[in-house]
């Protein structure tokens, strides 16, 4: 049974990843302009295209291994992708978290706790 929620936390992390790292390739530009001006006050108000970078390189990561990992609890070859998948979407999770709080938009961290919740989750159920 913890097998099939592992799976649907593994699912809803690589749609979430996935989907987020489309959006950065695809619609750069946009995503630059839009976080420039959300961190406008705040220190990292220079560095927005290099952290989007690393969030990006970071959520693809996490995305891979979620599918990866929901391929290998499916044919129960083991859970390290699984694991590795929880663990890097809860660095991506931290960073968004890090990124709304600094600019203080308590609204938008709050939204990316809900996502840390499934993720920390599948954490303890991998290991």
């Amino acid at each position: 049974m913890n097998n099939v929620a592992s799976i649907l936390i593994l699912a809803f992390l690589a749609l979430t990843f996935l989907q987020s790292g489309y959006e950065k390739i695809f619609y750069w530009k946009d995503n630059v302009a839009w976080l420039k001006e959300h961190f406008a006050k705040t220190p990292l108000k220079n560095q927005v295209p290099l952290a989007l970078l690393h969030l990006l390189i970071l959520e693809l990561i996490s995305g891979i291994l979620s599918v990866v990992g929901s391929i290998q609890l499916l044919t129960n070859s083991g859970r390290d992708y699984g694991f590795y998948a929880g663990i890097f979407s809860c660095i991506c999770l931290l960073m968004m978290l890090f990124g709304q709080r600094l600019a203080k938009d308590y609204d938008g961290a709050r939204t990316i706790v809900i996502y840390l919740i499934p993720a920390v989750m599948l954490v303890n159920w991998m290991n």
